[in-house]
C-alpha cells in the first residue's frame, strides 16, 4: 500500500519521501517515480530521529502517511507467541507513535493559512472488530486506533487533520504471507474464490482522496472493504450477482 500510495501521489504532483527498511526496494521506487527515499526502521528511535533531521533539511512537510504495520501468527491468546505480539505492538503502535511525535513539529512549521497539514494512519478493521486467532493483531490495531483518536482530541484547535483509514480485505504481496510465516498455500487460501479483494492501488485511491479534500473537510475514519466482505466475519466466496 505504501508503494502504491507513493506512485499515486507522484502522479498527482506531490513531492514524496518514501521511507522503508529495504534499500533495494526504495531505490527501485525512486527510479520509477522520481520520489525521494530514506532508509529507516521505525522500530528504531535513532532511525526515526535521523528521518526527522533529513526532512527538516529537505523542506516543508505537509502530510504524514503512517503505513508501516503487519500481523504475525494466527494462534489463540493462550498459545500465541509473545515475541509475535511484541513485534506487532512495536511496528503498529510504537512505530506510529515514534514517527508522529518526531514529525509533528515539522508539520506545524509547514502550515500556511488556508491549508491543512495531515497525519493519516492506515489502521485496520481489525482495530474495530475482534476475531478468533487475531488476539495480537486485534490488540495492536485497537491500540493504534486509540492512539489516533486521542491524537485528534489533543490537536483540536490546530489546523491539522488526523485521518484514520481502516482497510478490510486487501490482497497484497506480503501481508498474509508474513502472517502465516511464509506459508504461501495458507496465505492464498485467505483470498480463495473471493471476487475482487481490494488491491494496494484501491487503497491508494482512498488515501490520496482523503489527503486531497478541501482543507476544511476532515475524514476522521474511513473503512474500506471489498464488496465481497460485508463484515469481518462475513466474506462471500464466489460470484457476486443480484438475487
Amino acid at each position: 500500500m505504501g508503494e502504491a500510495t507513493v506512485r499515486l501521489l507522484r502522479e498527482h504532483g506531490w513531492e514524496v519521501v518514501g521511507v522503508a527498511r529495504r534499500a533495494d526496494r526504495l531505490e527501485a521506487l525512486a527510479a520509477s517515480t522520481g520520489c525521494d527515499v530514506f532508509v529507516a526502521d521505525i522500530t528504531q528511535q535513532g532511525d526515526v530521529d535521523a528521518l526527522a533531521a533529513y526532512l527538516r533539511d529537505l523542506g516543508p512537510v505537509h502530510a504524514l502517511v503512517n503505513n508501516a504495520g503487519g500481523a504475525r501468527g494466527m494462534g489463540s491468546v493462550e498459545e500465541s507467541s509473545v515475541d509475535d505480539w511484541q513485534w506487532m505492538f512495536d511496528v503498529n503502535v510504537l512505530g506510529t507513535k515514534r514517527v508522529t511525535s518526531a514529525l509533528l513539529p515539522l508539520l506545524r512549521a509547514s502550515w500556511t493559512p488556508g491549508t491543512s497539514v495531515d497525519i493519516l494512519t492506515i489502521t485496520s478493521v481489525a482495530g474495530y472488530v475482534t476475531y478468533e486467532g487475531g488476539g495480537g493483531y486485534n490488540a495492536a490495531k485497537f491500540a493504534e486506533r486509540a492512539l489516533v483518536g486521542v491524537l485528534r482530541l489533543e490537536l483540536a484547535g490546530e489546523p491539522i487533520r488526523v485521518i484514520d483509514v481502516a482497510p478490510g480485505m486487501v490482497q497484497t504481496e506480503e501481508f498474509s504471507l508474513n502472517r502465516f510465516g511464509g506459508d504461501k498455500a495458507a496465505a492464498d487460501k485467505v483470498y480463495e474464490n473471493v471476487q475482487e479483494p481490494l488491491t494496494a492501488e484501491d487503497m491508494a485511491l482512498a488515501i490520496v482522496g482523503a489527503l486531497e479534500l478541501p482543507h476544511n473537510v476532515s475524514v476522521e475514519q474511513l473503512t474500506v472493504r471489498p464488496v465481497a466482505q460485508a463484515a469481518q466475519h462475513k466474506v462471500i466466496r464466489g460470484e457476486l450477482k443480484p438475487r
